[in-house]
């Protein structure tokens, strides 16, 4: 084991870097999967950066829903550029070795980002509640003072209660392993290498999730209940179509989020013999939702599409005046 060890004392050794093995099973030929993983990083990052544009430069965009979308995806760029950069070092240049700071920060990064994907999903599956139940309260309610107080409280609440799990697990003691079979740095990945009783860390990670996105999921699905009763009470058929086609592209994506997060809870609980298959899903849901999401909201939304083709025909008008000759 090529562990890099520091003394404490003649007994007694502390860990002073990891090594991330990569995908656990599959060490041979993971680098072909760079490939792939390298797309879905370029098309997020691709993507997310045109629906901003796209937001700033369309006036007919200036709306909450859209504003929400425009956080999202600053939000999915941030928890893409967390791990992509370092599981394409580790597959293209066998960059293995991480720092302990760097992997705390790691953790830290990996469950705020998440974490704040969460909330902002909720102050979305909000805002869909406002325009279908109280519709003209809408333009009172949800203003752009009150997108700026959700976004500040969210990202008050997920950067201090993320705080504990990688606190906790940089308490740890690592004394002896430190090869880690997987692509970054998880919690429960590295405490799992402590010689100390690592339960603190997992009942945190637990209380933690169930309390920030435990209580988000259900206040989602308190606004969708609402929503849907508000809409069964229409009489026009084209008018609760209409209104349930605003939240599809929305539940589409929360729905794949939360299934994810369930089933890689599911698994580690469980302790598959399998490893691949949790380390898998982790990275894959790190990478997928950002890359996912802008494609299902232009897919889905017109508005979204229109706001395309304009900022596509004004950079051809650019492009086309400065390539005429000058008279």
């Amino acid at each position: 084991m090529s562990a890099s060890l520091k003394g404490s004392n003649s007994s007694k050794f502390q860990v002073s870097e990891f090594i991330l093995m990569g995908l656990p099973g599959i060490h041979s030929w993971q680098h072909w999967l760079s490939l792939p993983l390298a797309l879905l990083y370029l098309s997020a990052i691709g993507a997310n950066i045109l629906i901003l544009v796209t937001i700033c430069q369309d006036p007919a965009l200036q709306q909450p829903m859209y504003s929400f979308l425009g956080i999202l995806s600053v939000v999915d760029m941030g928890l893409a550029t967390t791990i992509m950069p370092k599981i394409l070092a580790i597959f293209w240049f066998d960059a293995k070795v991480i720092s302990l700071p760097e992997c705390f920060a790691q953790i830290y990064a990996i469950h705020c980002f998440v974490s704040m994907e969460s909330g902002i999903f909720l102050c979305m599956a909000f805002d869909r509640y406002i325009a279908i139940c109280h519709p003209l309260r809408y333009p009172s309610i949800v203003t752009k003072a009150l997108i700026l107080r959700a976004t500040v409280l969210m990202v008050l609440r997920n950067s201090l209660f993320s705080l504990p799990v990688p606190v906790l697990a940089a308490q740890r003691n690592y004394c002896s392993r430190n090869e880690i079979e997987h692509c970054l740095c998880s919690n429960l990945g590295v405490t799992s290498l402590a010689c100390d009783d690592r339960r603190p860390n997992s009942i945190c990670q637990l209380v933690l999730a169930w309390l920030v996105m435990g209580s988000d999921l259900g206040l989602i699905i308190l606004s969708y209940t609402l929503i849907l009763r508000s809409v069964l009470k229409l009489n026009s058929a084209e008018a609760a179509s209409k209104a349930l086609s605003t939240c599809s592209s929305h539940l589409i994506l929360i729905l794949f989020f939360y299934t994810v997060v369930v089933v890689i809870s599911a698994t580690h609980l469980a302790e598959t013999k399998a490893p691949l298959v949790p380390v898998l899903l982790n990275v894959l849901h790190n990478i997928i939702p950002p890359s996912l999401n802008p494609m299902v909201y232009a897919l889905r939304t017109k508005e979204l599409r229109a706001g395309f083709q304009k900022v596509f025909c004004l950079s051809l008008e650019k492009k086309t005046r400065h390539q005429r000759p000058s008279p």
